[in-house]
């Protein structure tokens, strides 16, 4: 598959990450000189931050071309994806000179405010111009809002869903879309209690990241409000909380004027919150606790967290194979290093049994065999740590069986660090086949039996 990328900024640079890390090919177009360099950035930071969402490895990366004109671009892509600045007339040409080259792929337009009638006039194909509005960074955020004829969104959303993100159909052409207009009224509100020297930006950003954000995270907002309306649920909260919204609390229809004064000091109170670091050390920043904060999520199968679950069972499976057998491969997340900057060693633990579990599901012992009460329990492993192993390095496990025979299951693994080959831990892990009903080991059935000692005289060979 192939995208075009018109303009390559945070967020056309964002875009194009998204695609490559999931396999496509990619054309981007810019004439910024400096185009080339800032992609490069975004694209270090998404390679080490997105792998890190899975348990398992992304599509090979699909080559990037930098190229000289948008025609050469978008000619013969699946899909192209136009985020250059939003000046209506500058979107209006660049989707004429697009129709001129390309009149089959969905045309997906990163804009934040303008609605798709708008930037479809004059096209004699308007109809395959969509909204597809992300949220940066576009490589780590899932949601995608998508706003236009409903066979284009389709398609579209079936081309993003693969992408591991999560296509939002908004219901009618509405200025903002849906998450700006929430992120407009906070906005808004911020400004005038910066402007009226009631908070900082720190202190409002404070405010949101130390309470409200957290629960928006998880839950939204509809949702962490029924939960404040007790056993009476959504209702109750309304009816008792409702009353309020008619305080003049707020100032959501007005804006402060955006005076030299007011800049100044919002520039200056930024700076003095977080100008030590640079863009590059928050954009890293942002990235690691995003991922660890996607991460639990996952684990939990939660808001965004489903998603990307949902998208790593798409991706295909490792199929073990050979001797020794490639059990893991994997990006090591930032959530698994400890204060010293090296990965735990209880992380450790957890590559074994996740490879012990490949090769269980390998030999038949899967989830259908353990619905039916039988599995396998890990009773030793001997791990030697024998280099240091960092957040964002590729590995692989090597995993050999040395003995398979009756109840027991020995195993060899060897953790190596992909761009060298160098080992960089191992383990030898005994497994005993047990019975779930008794909890005490028993013999595994005939046929899982069979597998294994075919399995143990190969690699013994």
């Amino acid at each position: 598959m192939r995208a075009a990328i018109l303009g390559g900024g945070v967020i056309g640079g964002g875009w194009a990450a998204r695609f490559l890390l999931n396999g496509w090919d990619v054309a981007v177009f810019d004439p910024d000189p400096e185009a080339e360099r800032k992609i490069g950035e975004v694209l270090d930071n998404s390679r080490r931050a997105l792998p890190m969402l899975y348990e398992t490895r992304l599509p090979a990366e699909g080559q990037l071309r930098f190229v000289d004109s948008l025609e050469e671009a978008v000619t013969g892509v699946d899909y192209i994806q136009e985020s250059v600045p939003e000046t209506i007339d500058l979107k209006r040409n660049v989707y004429g000179r697009i129709e001129a080259a390309n009149r089959d792929a969905v045309i997906g337009s990163s804009t934040s405010g303008f609605k798709p009638s708008e930037l479809g006039e004059g096209l004699e194909t308007s109809d395959r111009l969509i909204v597809a509005h992300p949220f940066n960074p576009v490589y780590l955020l899932p949601l995608v809002e998508l706003v236009g004829p409903s066979v284009a969104t389709d398609k579209a959303a079936g081309l993003l869903r693969g992408l591991g993100m999560y296509p939002l159909t908004v219901r009618a052409e509405i200025d903002a879309h849906i998450a700006d207009r929430l992120l407009e009224a906070v906005w808004r509100e911020a400004l005038w209690l910066v402007n009226d020297g009631v908070a900082t930006t720190e202190e409002i950003d404070a405010a949101i990241r130390m309470g409200f954000g957290l629960r928006w995270a998880q839950m939204g907002l509809f949702e962490t409000y029924r939960i404040a309306g007790g056993e009476g649920g959504m209702a109750h909260f309304v009816r008792q909380f409702g009353p309020a919204l008619k305080w003049p609390w707020t100032k959501l229809m007005d804006v402060p004027e955006l005076s030299d004064d007011l800049v100044d000091r919002i520039g200056q109170q930024s700076d003095a919150q977080s100008g030590a670091l640079s863009i590059r050390e928050l954009e890293r920043l942002r990235d690691r606790n995003l991922v660890a904060i996607l991460r639990a999520l996952k684990r939990e199968g939660s808001a965004a967290g489903q998603v990307i679950a949902d998208h790593e069972r798409s991706l295909p499976a490792i199929a073990p194979s050979g001797a020794p057998m490639v059990t893991i491969d994997r990006v090591i997340p930032s959530d698994w290093t400890d204060y010293n900057g090296h990965m735990n060693e209880s992380r450790y633990g957890q590559l074994w049994s996740d490879a012990a579990d490949v090769v269980m599901a390998h030999v038949g012992a899967d989830e259908a065999y353990v619905a039916k009460g039988l599995s396998y329990f890990t009773v030793e492993t001997v791990t030697t740590f024998l280099a240091e192993t960092h957040a964002g390095e590729h590995v692989q496990c090597e995993t050999r069986m040395t003995e398979g025979a009756g109840k027991k299951l020995r195993l060899f693994h060897e953790m190596k660090r992909v761009s060298d080959g160098e080992v960089l831990a191992s383990c030898a892990q005994l497994l005993i086949h047990v019975s779930l009903e008794t909890r005490r080991s028993c013999a595994p059935e005939p046929d899982v039996l069979a597998r294994i000692e075919a399995l143990a005289r190969e690699h013994g060979a």
